[in-house]
Formats: structure tokens, sequence, C-alpha cells
């Protein structure tokens, strides 16, 4: 039977996590319509051993491929050159799925044609145990949408999208790799291929939070703040041949705009959440800031008007740099 969807799962040393990860799926109203690639990345723990216990118990749906350690983005690298499914979605291994909405989207998603599906999740507190739904936007329920009626929303989060397979594949979209934040390529690459849309007003990803070692804590950032320049540089370079190729649309220009300017944003967050004597920080941000005008000056120009912090360091070049840190602590970011 051919599937409806493929779910890859990003794994790596996620033993304590998977088995929650793997039993969300478990549904025998769905199991036959869905792969669920879980993409082992050079774990050294039992990772690689219990995705092979469901892959032996339900050989049909769940399928284990192991690989060297290549980071996230080769995880759904792979689980792209991989999947059979009509749509895909990204599921990690430390999160899981809500499993009664996550049958009904997978019922809808057999009658749908669009390039895009979208749909509400929930953030899921590690350290307190309580969840919170995450509403995306005020879009009408089973609704299809053209890119041009949400372009003027907040970019889609990788928790939240479905894409259809053959627009991945067709379009020879790739991530980097050995690299953290990627989810932010993944979201946008896809863009310039995108025509329509459907929304279902369902809970279906539950996204762990609160959790030290995640990427996107501040220690992570600090950690990772290389990658992140990476990323950053990349979606600019992205945006700027976008901009420059011929009939481009102005509404995927903006929302592709948007996004990387947040990205110029958050990098200036996490260079100055280093100590403001730390020169090799402030020159590495420095180097940064200039790249990233390089890069794609009008979205340069637009992380200005998101940032007062960002904005008052660039107006005096950067000059100052510890007394405009200690000043920018009263200024809203």
């Amino acid at each position: 039977m051919n599937k409806i969807l493929t779910v890859t799962i990003p794994s790596y040393n996620v033993e304590k996590f998977l088995n929650n990860t793997l039993d969300s799926f478990i549904d025998e109203r769905i199991m036959s319509k869905i792969e669920v690639l879980i993409v082992d990345d050079g774990s050294k723990d039992n990772t690689a051993k219990i995705g092979k216990s469901y892959e032996e118990k339900y050989p049909d749906t769940f399928h284990v491929i192991s690989k060297e350690n290549g980071g996230h983005g080769s995880t759904i690298n792979c689980g792209i050159k991989n999947a059979a499914g009509k749509y895909f979605k990204v599921v990690d291994g430390d999160d899981w799925v809500n499993t009664d909405d996550f049958v009904l989207f997978v019922e809808k998603l057999a009658e749908c044609d669009s390039d895009i599906v979208f749909t509400n999740y929930f953030e899921y507190y590690d350290d307190i145990n309580e969840k919170k739904a995450v509403v995306i936007g005020e879009y009408e329920d089973k609704r299809q949408y053209s890119f041009n009626e949400i372009s003027n929303n907040s970019c889609l989060p990788m928790h939240s999208i479905t894409i259809k397979t053959s627009m991945l594949k067709d379009n020879n979209i790739i991530l980097d790799e050995n690299c953290f934040y990627v989810d932010v390529e993944y979201v946008l690459f896809p863009v310039p291929y995108i025509n329509t849309l459907t929304f279902y007003d369902l809970y279906v990803y539950m996204y762990r939070l609160s959790l030290d070692t995640q990427s996107v804590s501040i220690k992570g950032f600090q950690k990772h703040k290389d990658d992140h320049v990476k990323v950053a540089l990349h979606v600019l370079e992205f945006l700027n041949k976008y901009r420059n190729s011929p009939n481009v649309s102005p509404e995927k220009i903006m929302y592709i705009e948007r996004r990387a300017a947040e990205m110029i944003c958050t990098q200036s967050i996490i260079y100055t959440s280093f100590s403001s004597n730390d020169n090799v920080i402030k020159n590495e941000f420095r180097n940064f800031d200039q790249n990233a005008k390089k890069a794609d000056p009008d979205a340069y120009n637009l992380s200005s008007q998101l940032s007062k912090k960002l904005k008052l360091l660039r107006a005096f070049n950067f000059h100052f740099y510890t007394l405009l840190q200690n000043i920018s602590k009263h200024i809203n970011k």
C-alpha cells in the first residue's frame, strides 16, 4: 500500500526518550498508511537497538537507518532521500506526537493535495511536567490558502508544518550538515516553490522544552554560536540569491527576509549574552554583523528595526561596546 506520510525521526543518543516517541505512532487505524524512519545518527547508546525492536514488531511501519554522525541536517537529508510517503514530517527523537490528533491528521492528508499542511502544536515543559498549546494564527480549519494569504504572518515553525515529499525531492532541498539550527533552512528553503497551504485545527506535535542540553537554551546557543552564524549567513545568502532570481514573489521575499532578520537579532542576543569584557566575542560579533550586511543589506536593515540594542551598537560602530551593553540592559530588545 502506498504511504500517505513519511515521518523522519532524527535520533542521536535518545534512548531516554525514544520509546515514548515511537509509541505515540502506534495506532492500528493509521499504521499501514505511514512509515516512520528512525535515522540513527551514529548514536553511542541504545538508540538503534530500541529502534530495531519496533522495526521487528511493526516491519511495515518502522524502519531504522543507521549512519555516521552528521548532525540534525544530515538526518533530515537522509529521511528525504529515503521517503516513500506522499507527505513528509520531521519529529525529533526526544519529541513525540499527540496520537489522537495525529490519527485524524493522517486521515486528512489522504484527501489533501496542498504543498504545505500546517497545524497547531503543544510545547511540553519538561521541568514542570506541563504542556502549553501553541495556536498558529487565526486560520480556518480545512481551508486551503495561497502563499500570499499567509505571507504577512510569522514564519511557520518546523513543528507545525508537513511538506509534500515531491516538492522536497524535485527541488533538491538539502540542509547544512554537522550543524545545529537547520530547522530554519528546512522551513525556508522550500518557500520559493510553495503555492498552496492547508490548515487543520489539530494539535499534532509535542515539542519538549526546558532541557538545559537543548541547542535553543542560552547555554546551547553559547556553545553552538558558530553553527548559528553559519546557518544565519546561509539563509541570508539564500534570500539574496532568490531576491535576484527571475519571477520572484514580493510576498515570499518579505516572508524570508523577516525570518532572516530575526536570525540576525538572535545572533546578537547570543553574542551579548557573553561578558561585555570579552574582546574575542566582541570582534566575532562585529565580523558577523559586517558579513550579514554584505550577504543581504535589506534583511540587515530590517534587523535594526527589530532590535533597539542592535541598532544602538551599530550606530556607534561597536565603539564603547561595554558601556553600550550596560545601557542596553535598560532598553527592550
